[in-house]
């Protein structure tokens, strides 16, 4: 497969370009081993070294791990930096127990995480869904800058709290998205696709996976009078080229413009939950 560079400055145009000639090949990420090195310093640098790499490449580290004493349940706010903080929603039914279905969720360009958050807010409690919410170091996902780097290490610190603290089921974990946030959901899904096991794509402009790791199932929804985002040079040229490269997609198109129509989200939501024993 054609392999492209995500190393210069980006422009939607040059993204949308970008796939178009296949996904990327696989990257083998650079291990930094610690060695013999006897202070904590040079200890620690190496382990640095690592996340910046993986950050660099688009590679998610955290995994879902036994939590360790009591979490609350409802809105919250998990801070990273002024003006640009997370919200987490657990359900009122959770359970340290029963461990629960996780989406993270990215918002559209110029959005923030509480705009991420509203697609499924209101069906949370009733599917038991943990919802987490990032927003962009900037005004949309870094890749869209050129590069993975800042938004992959954000979410991978708050991944990493969230497994922390609450039971996730490794066999339920998505990332969705909307408008730029659905092409960084696919770029970041596929490229970390041994973590995430659904894709919810709700009308994307592109994908850039650095990497192709697992297989993941993909949801992709897209208005047919969307001028955004027009259709035919976006999910009708994506979907094919997934397709293609052997992922289970399930595909959507609906008369309607730049939006996510509720009956979109009910069915994203049935087919992210309905295999859920």
């Amino acid at each position: 497969m054609k392999q492209h560079s995500i190393r210069r400055r980006l422009t939607r145009r040059h993204l949308l370009s970008l796939w178009l000639g296949g996904l990327t090949a696989p990257v083998l990420a650079a291990c930094i081993t610690e060695g013999s090195r006897s202070t904590a310093m040079t200890r620690e640098q190496p382990k640095q070294q690592n996340r910046d790499q993986a950050a660099a490449e688009g590679r998610l580290l955290a995994r879902p791990s036994q939590p360790s004493g009591t979490a609350p349940l409802g809105l919250q706010r998990l801070d990273l930096d002024a003006g640009r903080d997370a919200l987490l929603y657990v359900p009122k039914g959770y359970r340290a127990t029963q461990p629960a279905p996780l989406v993270l969720m990215l918002h559209g360009a110029g959005g923030d995480a509480r705009g991420g958050l509203a697609p499924l807010l209101n069906l949370a409690d009733a599917a038991g869904l943990i919802l987490l919410a990032p927003a962009s170091r900037r005004q949309t996902w870094d890749v869209l800058f050129g590069e993975y780097g800042p938004d992959i290490a954000a979410i991978d610190q708050l991944l990493a709290q969230t497994f922390s603290r609450y039971a996730i089921d490794p066999t339920h974990l998505a990332i969705e998205g909307f408008s730029d946030g659905a092409s960084y959901a696919l770029s970041v899904g596929l490229t970390n696709g041994d973590l995430f096991t659904h894709v919810i794509a709700f009308s994307p402009g592109f994908m850039t996976p650095a990497s192709q790791q697992g297989t993941p199932r993909l949801y992709i929804s897209h208005g047919t009078r969307d001028r955004v985002l027009p259709i035919d040079r976006c999910s009708r040229r994506i979907v094919p080229q997934v397709q293609r490269a052997g992922y289970d997609v399930l595909y959507r198109e609906f008369d309607g413009p730049h939006t996510i129509p509720p009956e979109i989200t009910r069915e994203a939501l049935d087919w992210f939950t309905g295999s859920r024993q």
